[in-house]
């Protein structure tokens, strides 16, 4: 009998973004993305919130967690692995501070300068195995992995606090943001949003998207449709019931946003 081939469920790569390098857009994924600051520094707005990123910093992001990055700082090296909660494994996830609720939020964690180029050679050998692809490749992803992590467990200051570096112009940005996130079930609109941020409504919409990669109305009707897929798999209640709740006024605009969003319609999202 053949030996079965493991799938790869693990992704990792390394690049360098120059200064002012625009993503293509914000975005969430299914699984964790752990980020890396290999040397520069860079923006992340995540879930409402700015953080700054700076060399031998690492972040990791949850599951379906909105982000955007920003390079603005100069060039910057990053490196960073996607994986999911088997790929890590619970003998790894019980060593990590607070054990599985490290993995439920956003963290900060700092590498100290003279364990930087061991990690740094790490993330290469996994974007190495990336390429080659062959039938270990996904046994040895997964160990590497788990060596990575351990390697932060033993070595990194984990910040029990993220610390609060938000510039005065992001501040109001977060603000909008955080204001979008507490009022989306209401009928709000621009001028309210604008006003919680202190900016008029048209030099906010510039500020918002340059900071966070879609514009004001973007944001809060991917937060609704956010919360409505939450919604969807965890009551019993109708889709218009849903739809209205999560601040939308129409229910069959509320279906035609969620299936462009998510590839299908609100009820065979419920189904699957």
């Amino acid at each position: 009998m053949g030996e079965t081939q493991t799938e790869n469920t693990i992704f990792a790569g390394c690049e360098t973004r120059e200064a002012g390098y625009i993503m293509p857009g914000p975005h969430c994924h299914g699984c964790f993305e752990l980020f890396y600051a290999e040397n520069g520094n860079c923006n992340f707005f995540i879930d409402n919130n700015m953080h700054y990123i700076h060399s031998g910093d690492f972040i990791l992001i949850p599951p379906d967690v909105f982000h955007y990055t920003r390079y603005s700082g100069g060039p910057c090296r990053r490196c960073m692995a996607h994986f999911s909660r088997a790929d890590l494994g619970g003998e790894i996830i019980d060593l990590l501070p607070g054990r599985e609720k490290f993995l439920e939020a956003v963290r900060i964690f700092q590498l100290p300068e003279p364990y930087r180029e061991q990690i740094s050679g790490l993330f290469a050998r996994m974007a190495g195995e990336i390429k080659l692809s062959d039938r270990c490749s996904a046994h040895l992803l997964r160990a590497m992995l788990r060596e990575l992590f351990l390697r932060c467990i033993r070595e990194c200051l984990f910040l029990e606090d993220i610390p609060e570096q938000i510039h005065t112009t992001d501040r109001q940005i977060v603000a909008a943001a955080q204001f979008i996130s507490g009022h989306y079930s209401e009928r709000i609109d621009a001028a309210e949003i604008a006003a919680a941020a202190g900016y008029s409504p048209n030099y906010l919409s510039r500020k918002f998207k340059k900071a966070v990669g879609i514009g004001v109305h973007e944001y809060l009707l991917f937060v609704r449709l956010k919360q409505a897929a939450l919604e969807l798999v965890t009551t019993s209640d109708s889709v218009t019931e849903i739809a209205f709740r999560c601040g939308f006024s129409d229910s069959n605009y509320f279906k035609d946003a969620f299936k462009k969003k998510y590839g299908v319609t609100p009820r065979a999202y419920r189904k699957t």
